[in-house]
């Protein structure tokens, strides 16, 4: 062996002496279960300890971590290990936090800061009421504004199917183009009927806007469907231009209401909560995912890509462009505020009100 191999007569005698009595090894093996280094984390006993100290998301914010301003790659770990004493390589540590349940994982959204008492309360209200509402045959809207838009040849968002190597070609920069600028979706949405109108808005997003294209659903589509409808629930967030305090958006709810003849019953979401009005999820989601890849080029493509949005539960959608001029900063006086027909409800009345017809 030694001639045929160039191995020295010490080795092999010392191996000949080493398997001198031990069992034959098991089929498909070529050394004795047991052989071979040993894990790292077996020698360095501190090892699994010192990584978890590391990637613990309660060191974050911890002045006394020496991670606490640096990236966690797998390379940065293996390196502060090392400075720590510990002999381990990137690789390594990759197979180690994989062993112990570690992912790489983006953040998520769940904290919503300190919540009011009456949040809960204020939901069982909303619902409640909604309820009251359809039972009656009245209708009941939930409304907001999307996130505005930029009108141009800029990226949107999400992947869409294209010829292999031929992907849509947008600006490098997404700069505002001064001619088209951008667009204010507001939505109207009938949660009963599953139905909705989005108000397109070319300028500001204000109050008058809001309740603009709560004007333009009713008459464009809920004075048809609900044609006997006395009363009208809306469902709004607390803040934005149809927010709770905004005293324009309760002005301009009188005018619509002394137009219509209908009683205007308000209900805000509690601050902090806007992800559970039901327009978020219900409509605003099926159009981003309708539209996503493609580059909202003109006001055009944005009306039609809103309105051809569909969902397998039957979502219906109207669009149209608003071009109108809406004033920011427009002052509502006292006496003018004294003189609406306003009602606040007893349970919270500045989340909760209706807006009558003068008489």
């Amino acid at each position: 062996m030694h001639e045929v191999t160039g191995m020295s007569r010490s080795v092999i005698a010392a191996g000949m002496k080493e398997l001198s009595g031990v069992s034959p090894l098991a089929e498909g093996r070529i050394r004795r279960a047991g052989a071979g280094r040993k894990l790292l984390k077996e020698t360095d006993g501190t090892l699994l300890e010192a990584l978890r100290d590391l990637v613990d998301s309660g060191t974050m914010g911890d002045p006394e971590s020496p991670l606490l301003w640096t990236t966690q790659s797998l390379r940065t770990l293996a390196a502060t290990l090392c400075a720590s004493g510990h002999k381990v390589g990137h690789v390594t540590v990759g197979t180690l936090l994989a062993e112990q349940g570690y992912s790489l994982q983006g953040n998520k959204k769940t904290l919503e800061g300190t919540s009011h008492p009456d949040r809960d309360a204020q939901f069982q209200f909303i619902a409640a009421r909604a309820k009251a509402f359809q039972e009656q045959g009245q209708p009941v809207i939930s409304v907001d504004t999307k996130k505005k838009e930029l009108v141009g040849p800029c990226k949107n968002g999400g992947v869409s199917y294209r010829p292999k190597g031929d992907p849509v070609k947008v600006k490098t920069h997404d700069f505002i183009d001064k001619e088209l600028g951008k667009v204010a979706p507001y939505g109207v949405y009938d949660m009963k009927n599953n139905e909705a109108w989005v108000n397109i808005g070319t300028d500001h997003d204000t109050a008058a806007f809001a309740v603009e294209s709560i004007r333009h659903w009713w008459l464009m589509m809920g004075k048809a469907r609900y044609p006997d409808a006395t009363r009208l629930m809306i469902n709004a967030d607390s803040g934005g231009s149809n927010g709770s305090r905004v005293r324009l958006w309760k002005v301009e709810l009188q005018k619509f209401a002394d137009e219509t003849g209908l009683e205007v019953y308000v209900s805000h979401f509690p601050p902090g909560t806007s992800k559970w009005n039901k327009i978020e999820h219900r409509l605003f989601s099926a159009i981003s995912l309708n539209w996503r890849g493609q580059p909202l080029v003109s006001h055009e493509v944005i009306v039609n890509l809103i309105a051809s949005t569909t969902t397998r539960t039957g979502l219906k959608v109207r669009a149209s462009l608003d071009t109108k001029h809406y004033a920011k900063g427009i002052k509502v006086a006292d006496a003018e505020m004294k003189a609406l027909s306003h009602h606040p409800d007893q349970f919270h009345g500045e989340w909760n009100y209706s807006i009558k017809k003068h008489e």
